[in-house]
């Protein structure tokens, strides 16, 4: 699976359902952000970045990935109780999906150009699998 796809799963899921703290932060250099009230844009000390904005029921994140020498972007929309996404990188990837929350567990579903497909269970009282 390419790292984009696991990046994006990543923040699917934290954006798709409230994070559980589980003990202490790893050393890590984290990402400076600005926000307002729709846009998020973030970025770290090795060039990667990203933004998020939201527009009604439509969410746009943006990214670029310094190791990879790559960007992407992708769409996710909600209706009917299911977010619906697409996206596409720099170097021809395009992936869709869809993010369905279920009492306390997300289920996200992922399919890429690349052939990749994965299944991502993610529930408060067990985690994510």
């Amino acid at each position: 699976m390419s790292r984009v796809s696991l990046a994006l799963i990543g923040s699917l899921v934290l954006l798709s359902a409230n994070a559980v703290a589980s003990g202490p932060r790893p050393n890590v250099d984290l990402a400076t952000c600005t926000r307002s009230a729709t846009l998020l844009a973030c970025a770290d000390r090795k060039g990667n970045s990203y933004s998020v904005a939201t527009v009604g029921q439509t969410l746009y994140l943006r990214g670029y990935e310094s190791n990879d020498e790559r960007s992407w972007a992708q769409t996710n929309t909600y209706a009917d109780g299911m977010t619906f996404f697409t996206g596409l990188a720099s170097d021809g990837e395009v992936w869709i999906g869809t993010i369905q929350r279920v009492g306390w567990t997300t289920i996200t579903r992922l399919s890429s150009s690349d052939g990749t497909r994965s299944k991502i269970t993610c529930s408060r009282l067990s985690g994510c699998r």
